[in-house]
């Protein structure tokens, strides 16, 4: 049987909404199918074990979860100041309840990835490879600031967007946007 990449990729899809949406308890071959609209069965035919969908869950929301890359060079281009900075941490946020699904979903895999021993060094990885990522673009690119200022900042977005996005009336919209200011303040020199 040829499998059909586009499925593979509304299989994946499907999957992100129904561990955003019942957890890591509900992601079964079942509920794929029933979110994907395809006959019972699908899923299991493209993936062998939920191991293997799971493995293919973390790649996938990661690789759904990232920039686009021609707007994220035309952020960039704004200068590496500690604006240009505030701005990205902004654009992060809008980005992440546009796709708070996918959001929810990278949650629920940290979590699974606790319980589940197998699972640990892939998510593990994939977490790794975010993290150097932004510390290269970071520094490499010549944001005031050096690699501790980076790991200070990716902790406090990544608490921050845990709070907004488990409970967005916590805070709200406005008072997300202040704290990002206050974060980067806070964590990134001033621009010589």
């Amino acid at each position: 049987m040829v499998r059909n990449a586009e499925r593979r990729r509304q299989l994946l899809d499907a999957s992100v909404e129904v561990l955003a949406a019942q957890g890591s308890r509900g992601l079964t071959f079942g509920a794929v199918d029933r979110e994907a609209g395809v006959p019972a069965g699908t899923a299991s035919n493209y993936f062998a074990t939920r191991d293997q969908l799971v493995d293919e869950l973390a790649a996938h929301v990661f690789e759904r979860l990232a920039p686009d890359p021609d707007e994220a060079a035309a952020r960039m281009a704004a200068g590496r100041t500690r604006e240009t900075e505030r701005d990205l941490m902004h654009w992060l946020v809008e980005r992440a309840m546009a796709d708070r699904a996918a959001h929810l979903a990278l949650f629920e895999l940290r979590l699974e990835a606790t319980r589940n021993p197998r699972l640990a060094p892939a998510v593990t990885k994939h977490f790794a490879g975010n993290l150097a990522g932004a510390t290269s673009d970071h520094v490499d690119g010549g944001f005031p600031g050096d690699r501790s200022t980076v790991l200070v900042l990716y902790l406090a977005m990544t608490g921050l967007l845990l709070e907004h996005l488990t409970m967005p009336d916590l805070l709200g919209a406005e008072r997300v946007a202040a704290v990002v200011d206050q974060v980067v303040a806070a964590v990134v020199p001033a621009s010589d």
